[in-house]
């Protein structure tokens, strides 16, 4: 669908002029098409509709609108008891369940005052840092995908399913998990899981420079995101850009390391952070980049986990779980974890009862998403597809 409006001014507003114009009336542009791109559109990665006003090839205004994948999360956990809402956090980002299974835990941990083991926060960090890597080969294989590349999806699909293996041994799910519990784990790792956690980080680290070869240093592919579609530094801190969106601005900001839980102040691993290393700061390629960096640290932070847990004598990994949540201490408290999309962050209030009397979830995705209106002016219709696609979401986080 189109629109055309009838205006007397000539066509092709510069892009330095595009701010000033888009605050003003339409009618200092030319003749302007609206074009609805999704809610079926592939690189919109989901259910989402962004209506696209354009000035020929260049973005005037982009708009998205969301809510065709609205899952009532937060009303249904007002209705479902302490232990039964984890299942519902794994369908928020179902790219990243064990993350979201995380976040949701750990408040409610700290809400009720449980306190878990050593192997259980080892265990829950080796596990999360897997579904990063999982998360993030999704993402670049479908960026890829997007820009046009076909063999890297190929490639960094096949990986993912390696991590889908070792989630399936551990607890049966590959996808929805329903892993790690409000004071435990839902199951014990296997024997001989160890093993195949080190064959696997033998087998992934010689794929990144692969990955680099294939991909990231291919010039049609530079082209496309370098200086495309920069998020500057205080246009993330005013959205509330996070995750390897906020990094990717040159901003070390990171949960794991700036507000540790989950003993991660123990790890020896560094942060990623864009640094225009093709183009500006802050670019598409930067946030691609730090994508594929991250992969490498959390491969070392998996590493020294699985070292750890050989050393551990084994425990009861439920052992902390209360025996009833008919009856729960009063309060409230908001607790954020650092998600692969960002900060993830659940306010809960409770009033001593089994089921949370509100719980409010921040979706890292909901967020980034929420700076595509301020980014998209003066961008040409193809990059519209480059921006989505580096911001990395799902809808399912979006709409919640």
């Amino acid at each position: 669908m189109s629109e055309v409006k009838d205006m007397n001014i000539p066509l092709g507003p510069s892009p330095e002029k595009v701010d000033e114009a888009v605050s003003q009336s339409e009618s200092v542009f030319g003749d302007l098409m609206r074009i609805q791109m999704g809610p079926q559109h592939p690189a919109t990665h989901g259910v989402l509709r962004v209506e696209i006003e354009t000035d020929g090839e260049m973005i005037v205004r982009g708009t998205p609108h969301i809510g065709y994948l609205h899952r009532c999360f937060e009303k249904i956990a007002e209705k479902c008891t302490w232990p039964q809402i984890v299942p519902f956090t794994d369908r928020l980002d179902y790219c990243s369940s064990m993350n979201n299974n995380l976040g949701y835990s750990l408040a409610c941990e700290k809400l009720f005052g449980i306190e878990v083991s050593e192997r259980v926060q080892t265990i829950r960090v080796l596990v999360c840092e897997l579904n990063r890597i999982a998360n993030h080969c999704v993402a670049l294989a479908a960026y890829s995908l997007d820009i046009g590349a076909w063999t890297p999806f190929l490639l960094l699909i096949q990986e993912r399913e390696h991590i889908l293996d070792l989630f399936e041994e551990i607890c049966g799910g590959r996808l929805l998990l329903n892993y790690i519990w409000i004071g435990g784990l839902s199951h014990d790792i296997t024997e001989g899981w160890l093993k195949k956690v080190h064959d696997f980080i033998e087998y992934m680290e010689p794929k990144i420079p692969e990955l680099n070869q294939l991909l990231s240093y291919n010039k049609i592919f530079i082209e496309r995101l370098a200086n495309v579609a920069v998020i500057p530094p205080d246009v993330c801190i005013q959205y509330g850009v996070t995750g390897p969106n906020i990094r990717g601005a040159g901003i070390n900001w990171d949960l794991r390391k700036n507000e540790p839980y989950s003993g991660y102040e123990t790890y020896d691993f560094d942060i990623p952070v864009g640094t225009g290393e093709r183009g500006q700061v802050g670019d598409a390629y930067d946030r691609y980049m730090v994508r594929v960096n991250e992969i490498v640290q959390s491969l070392r932070i998996i590493e020294q986990a699985a070292e750890r847990l050989e050393k551990m004598p084994g425990d009861d990994l439920q052992a902390a779980i209360p025996k009833s949540f008919a009856k729960v201490p009063k309060g409230e408290i908001y607790f954020r974890t650092e998600h692969p999309k960002g900060e993830l962050g659940f306010y809960i209030v409770s009033n001593g009862k089994s089921k949370p009397h509100r719980l409010k979830c921040r979706a890292p995705s909901f967020s980034n998403l929420c700076v595509l209106p301020k980014v998209a002016p003066g961008l040409f219709i193809a990059d519209m597809v480059a921006l989505i696609g580096s911001i990395d979401i799902v809808l399912g986080d979006v709409d919640r």
